[in-house]
């Protein structure tokens, strides 16, 4: 007998797979022939410079070569009469040395984590529509909680289940993550809008007993304009980015299992050598009372702070969130997540674990607290 999910397993798959050829394309080319195949120019030249082994220099001689710049453009002489006395020949350098100073701005960290995420450097650019990996893509067969959540409430009583659900402990989880960049160098020479799409379902595969349903799919479109940053820090950490942009999330449901909730989003990106710090504090577009869920703030937070850290072949991401509230309405969560090599053949699989405690692993237990640990595979993570 077909069973009902096998066809969207099957697109699952398919998507995890092209999602890996994508990332290892842009990422880890292997031969010339094989960038010749690459359809954007971008990126085509971008896989020449790696397969031809390109150096680039570090995003230290980068940040380097704009600080250099930058104190240039302090102590250049502003006397008119100075600058009327040049004559054309120092005209001509005075210009080459604005190129070249205009250029080491545009190119501060280059290759740096976030530079690589966010193409913020003037050379990382690669163009429009060029559809990337965003957040980690992953598919864990074994997801496990401390505690199901089988009458999902909600102050709004059209959104409170009054027949308990039949709920196993352990399903399966993935995520599925992708942006595009729609417009580029908005402002001079930066100021990039992205377009973002994340989707995670949590599916009750081992539950037969109840035809092994989807439990919650999160549907996460969003927008961003992302600006490249240049500003040093104590303890050597980079400010590298800034970017203000609308979220919505949902899970696509009727009442009264429906839950969504729309923010305006505000992003930080710090990094150094293999660490990046990305902060996101949020406004909530609050619906009022009619909404599926008017204290989801309450409980999933007005922000996040996420830590990763590149060491070898190993990637290790921590994430805390709270409402910044007190009392009644302090609440929170804690997610980590660690990706680890398999086996030197399986260059585009990785281990991945995943652990998290708290309230709102997904928006149907948005104000639901429990424990998760997860287990599976990952295809492409933060970096």
């Amino acid at each position: 007998m077909r069973h009902p999910h096998l066809p969207l397993a099957c697109a699952l798959a398919a998507s995890l797979v092209s999602s890996a050829v994508l990332a290892q394309e842009v990422s880890s080319p292997s031969t010339v022939a094989a960038c010749a195949s690459l359809e954007s120019d971008a990126l085509r030249l971008q896989c020449y410079d790696q397969a031809a082994g390109r150096s680039i220099g570090s995003p230290q001689d980068a940040d380097a070569a704009a600080a250099q710049a930058r104190a240039a453009e302090r102590d250049r002489p502003r006397d008119a009469q100075e600058l009327d006395g040049m004559s054309p020949r120092g005209d001509v350098f005075q210009a080459q040395d604005d190129r070249q100073h205009g250029d080491a701005l545009a190119n501060v960290g280059r290759g740096s984590l976030l530079d690589t995420r966010w193409e913020l450097a003037r050379d990382s650019k690669l163009g429009l529509f060029n559809f990337r990996v965003y957040k980690p893509l992953y598919l864990l067969p074994a997801f496990w909680t401390s505690k199901t959540n089988p009458t999902p409430s909600s102050p709004n009583p059209n959104n409170v289940v009054t027949t308990p659900q039949n709920l196993d402990s352990l399903e399966a989880k993935f995520q599925l993550s992708f942006k595009t960049k729609a417009v580029e160098n908005l402002f001079g020479d930066n100021g990039d809008i992205w377009m973002g799409y994340t989707q995670s379902s949590r599916w009750q595969v081992y539950n037969g007993e109840d035809s092994r349903p989807f439990r919650e799919t999160n549907y996460e479109p969003e927008i961003l304009l992302v600006f490249r940053n240049g500003y040093s820090l104590p303890f050597g950490w980079r400010g590298r980015m800034s970017a203000i942009g609308i979220n919505h999330q949902s899970n696509g449901r009727g009442d009264p299992l429906s839950r969504s909730w729309n923010r305006v989003m505000f992003n930080f990106g710090f990094d150094r050598e293999n660490w990046a710090l990305v902060a996101r504090p949020w406004i909530h577009i609050d619906d009022g009372s009619d909404s599926d869920n008017p204290d989801i703030a309450d409980y999933m937070g007005r922000g996040d702070l996420s830590l990763m850290h590149v060491r070898g072949d190993h990637r290790l991401t921590f994430t805390g969130r709270h409402s910044l509230r007190g009392g009644d309405r302090s609440h929170g969560a804690l997610q980590f997540d660690w990706g680890f090599p398999i086996h030197p053949s399986l260059r585009n699989f990785r281990g991945h674990l995943q652990m998290f405690h708290g309230y709102g692993e997904s928006m149907i237990d948005y104000n639901h607290k429990a424990t998760y640990i997860g287990l599976g595979i990952s295809l492409q993570d933060w970096f």
